[in-house]
């Protein structure tokens, strides 16, 4: 089963980041981001990128410029996250062939974004606009549009976000913080697969 669940690294080392990617591909969680505000971020894209590519979709997140854009696409990356939504940093993607995810908060930023080209959307910071605010934007998006909920979405309220019609998510450092080792980010990986699947 390929979740909607995009594990985001930030923080992580190229040194670990094989490590732990193992650890969470291992639970059954299959997207992964590496923040390009960690340290040498595109030695870890390209690193999953080499080991993991059949296996996984890996990309970046905090992507903020087009020529950002192009340094993934030269490290293997096939994921562009951002917090924000920037059309030439969709354009750029989408142009590379990469999945293009921008952040948006509101209903404006939204279709903006999906006239840019936006593969999906990623709403945040999901704390801010809560399940009902995106029950209530979902009546302005086109059909099939599909929205992670990011930055408030967690295990114990993915049953909310998914009756809101969230259709996946993006978790940070409830699956991964800078210190923990492979073995805890497996476990917390696990929990959070498992309470996905029970609130699916």
């Amino acid at each position: 089963m390929t979740r909607p669940i995009i594990a985001i690294l930030r923080g992580v080392t190229p040194e670990e980041v094989l490590a732990v990617a193992d650890a969470i591909l291992q639970a059954g969680i299959e997207k992964i981001e590496v923040p390009l505000n960690s340290p040498s971020p595109l030695d870890s894209i390209e690193a999953l990128a080499k080991a993991y590519d059949d296996q996984a979709l890996i990309g970046a997140g905090t992507v903020l410029t087009p020529q950002e854009v192009a340094q993934v696409h030269q490290a293997g990356g096939r994921l562009v996250v951002s917090p924000n939504c920037d059309v030439e940093v969709i354009r750029a993607t989408t142009a590379a062939g990469l999945e293009s995810w921008p952040g948006i908060f509101t209903p404006s930023e939204a279709l903006t974004a999906l006239k840019a080209g936006a593969t999906g959307l990623k709403l945040f910071p999901g704390d801010m606009v809560q399940p009902r605010g995106l029950k209530a934007m979902r009546a302005i998006l086109p059909a099939g549009t599909q929205v992670y909920a990011v930055g408030g979405a967690q295990p114990d309220n993915f049953a909310d976000w998914i009756a809101a019609s969230a259709d996946g998510f993006g978790l940070g450092s409830a699956i991964y913080k800078p210190g923990d080792t492979p073995q805890s980010v497996k476990q917390k990986a696990r929990a959070i697969v498992a309470a996905f699947d029970a609130a699916w």
